[in-house]
């Protein structure tokens, strides 16, 4: 019996071995945190620049009466004239409300017909399906100004001139909602869709049973799009409202107007019609960020 002798390999020293604490801190690497730096520092820049107007509102509606037109950065001594004048002079609660309500039924109207079609060109194969959603996107990149006078028409016509009812009901559907969430759908995984048909559910039941609960950050950051959009619409309240304190975009222009140059009010009425906004989105921005990172599944 022959046997075979195999030399073991050679063994590592510690003088050959590549020191952990050595590992990425090449030339490469430098480049690659300095890049990373560089990107976080403009990043940065542009969020001063973006933040700077809404600060300089409140810091203007924060000072005194006398000090409105002051340059100084910082409102000292602060000061709530402005806001208790704002708030004795002009309805601004009734406004707020009526403003909230007006865009909480269109966005809810505006998501409940984009995840009905959505899940329509998503889902099934029929015919005229596809004129149909060039219809939605073409719909989408027509301009306000080339629909205003006919749905204003519309609106005279059925006799909801000078109500909420008329600055809604245009605005029902929203084509960049259904175009967004298409996407969103045609992404969900077929085998969950099977599978409950399997089960014995129906379209119906798949939608609302399955899909929905499964796209709460898309919908949820559709949903704030949808009334940021709404609590925004200003030419439109403009042209089918005749009161001016029926919306709050309305009554800021109408309270600038008769204030004429007292900035200090008026920053204070604008800074109270951003604080619902500002509101909505800090208790609701992780399902924004979940929609974009995650594309609406978990």
């Amino acid at each position: 019996m022959a046997f075979v002798t195999v030399d073991a390999p050679p063994r590592t020293t510690p003088a050959d071995a590549v020191p952990e604490n050595t590992v990425g801190d090449g030339p490469v690497a430098s480049r690659t945190r300095g890049r990373i730096a560089t990107g976080h520092a403009l990043l940065a820049i542009l969020a001063l620049l973006s933040i700077f107007p809404v600060y300089w509102m409140f810091a203007t509606a924060f000072r005194r009466p006398d000090d409105t037109l002051s340059s100084s950065p910082i409102p000292w001594p602060p000061s709530v004239e402005n806001f208790r004048y704002v708030w004795d002079t002009i309805p601004m609660a009734s406004m707020l409300t009526n403003t909230f309500a007006m865009a909480a039924v269109m966005a809810a109207s505006q998501l409940v017909v984009a995840i009905l079609a959505a899940y329509a060109f998503a889902r099934w194969n029929f015919f005229g399906k596809q004129v149909l959603f060039l219809l939605f996107v073409g719909s989408w990149l027509v301009p306000f100004q080339v629909t205003m006078i006919p749905n204003y028409l519309l609106i005279s016509q059925m006799g909801l001139l000078d109500t909420v009812a008329g600055v809604v009901i245009p605005n029902l559907c929203s084509a960049f909602g259904v175009l967004l969430l298409r996407q969103h759908m045609e992404a969900f995984p077929t085998e969950l869709l099977d599978a409950s048909v399997m089960d014995g559910q129906s379209s119906w039941a798949t939608l609302w049973k399955v899909v929905i609960p499964n796209m709460k950050p898309a919908l949820a950051a559709l949903g704030i799009m949808l009334f940021i959009s709404a609590w925004n619409e200003y030419l439109w309240p403009t042209l089918i409202l005749r009161k001016s304190d029926a919306l709050v975009q309305v009554g800021i222009r109408s309270f600038l107007g008769a204030e004429g140059d007292n900035w200090g009010a008026v920053m204070a009425a604008s800074g109270l019609a951003c604080l619902p906004i500002f509101l909505i989105y800090l208790f609701l921005q992780r399902y924004v960020v979940d929609a974009f990172v995650r594309s609406g599944l978990k």
